[in-house]
């Protein structure tokens, strides 16, 4: 856990306070919305490629039973066949016919009945078992065709956001990361591994504006792994997803947010911050981190980031968190 202040509330009163000192941050429209398509588009795209593995796994595991299944009934089939060869495949008649005596001839009668009924059962479970096999096959080729397919708009969706990001001169960078950063418990997803459309529905402790529940729980994820110093979440007007309650400031001072970069023990707090995000970023449903001139996404990692040149803008005063 990480030692800081009071997790900090704020009131329409504090807003201005708050709110850094650039409403749009320093970034451009039209970039931030290129970056927010090619965040959103990969991390849906490894939601269906992560769930078609697992239904590959599934699919796999219930052809390899079938195949066994098949094994054993066509073993047991075919030793059947071989007593019927050894015992000459006479008619039902003849059989009983050659029986020695009334009760020998009930004995093999009922023998025969059950014979026949084994034979059929055998067969079309080895018939059934053959179509199962075939439909489990054939779905394994579909799942491998999809994850060619998500694989490929992961793909293209790197290269956007790496267009976009050249085009302002931004390149790769080291980024923040940390072996210590805590697990957070995952938000709810769908059945099939995808997020859910959220609005922005509930209360946002830090503002009097309102925020989605997948963004109030990553703050709060964040507050139980020790990053209590100041927060900042909704914000009327601009672009970006501040209006939309997808989105927070995260203060490097535990005071609030001031006009200097952050040095020192407030830098380690937004490195350690921003690292914890990117860490838990699948967890979550990060959709990108910015701190100190460097911005993260998935698929994309870390690139160097310009906001304009003032702590606002270049995010060296605070982290801003995005969420899908």
């Amino acid at each position: 856990m990480l030692a800081g202040a009071a997790f900090a509330i704020v009131g329409p009163a504090a807003a201005a306070v708050a709110a850094p000192s650039t409403p749009d941050e320093g970034d451009d429209k039209s970039l931030r919305e290129v970056l927010e398509a090619a965040s959103k588009g990969h991390i849906e795209a490894k939601a269906k490629l992560d769930n078609s593995k697992k239904r590959q796994r599934e699919l796999t595991e219930q052809f390899e039973r079938l195949q066994l299944e098949l094994s054993l009934l066509t073993d047991e089939i075919g030793l059947m066949a071989a007593e019927s060869y050894r015992l000459g495949r006479l008619s039902s008649v003849g059989m009983l016919l050659n029986s020695a005596s009334p009760e020998a001839m009930l004995q093999r009668a009922a023998g025969l009945e059950v014979m026949a009924q084994r034979e059929g059962r055998n067969l079309r479970a080895l018939a059934e078992a053959h179509e199962q096999a075939a439909r489990a096959k054939a779905a394994i080729d579909n799942e491998v065709r999809e994850q060619e397919k998500q694989v490929a708009i992961m793909a293209r969706k790197k290269q956007d956001a790496q267009r976009a990001l050249a085009a302002v001169g931004s390149r790769s960078s080291g980024g923040f990361v940390s072996a210590n950063s805590a697990a957070a418990n995952p938000a709810p997803r769908n059945s099939d591994g995808s997020w859910p459309s959220e609005s922005c529905s509930v209360d946002d402790p830090t503002t009097s504006g309102c925020i989605t529940p997948r963004t109030l729980h990553a703050m709060n994820q964040a507050k139980t792994a020790g990053f209590t110093r100041y927060v900042s979440c909704f914000r009327n007007g601009g672009s970006g997803e501040h209006p939309k309650g997808r989105a927070c400031d995260f203060s490097a001072e535990s005071g609030g947010f001031k006009n200097r970069d952050a040095t020192g023990d407030n830098r380690t707090y937004g490195n350690n911050l921003a690292a914890y995000y990117v860490n838990n970023a699948d967890r979550l449903g990060v959709l990108y981190v910015i701190w100190y001139r460097q911005i993260w996404m998935p698929g994309n990692g870390w690139s160097s980031y310009n906001g304009g040149g003032s702590p606002a803008g270049d995010h060296t005063n605070h982290v801003h968190l995005s969420m899908l």
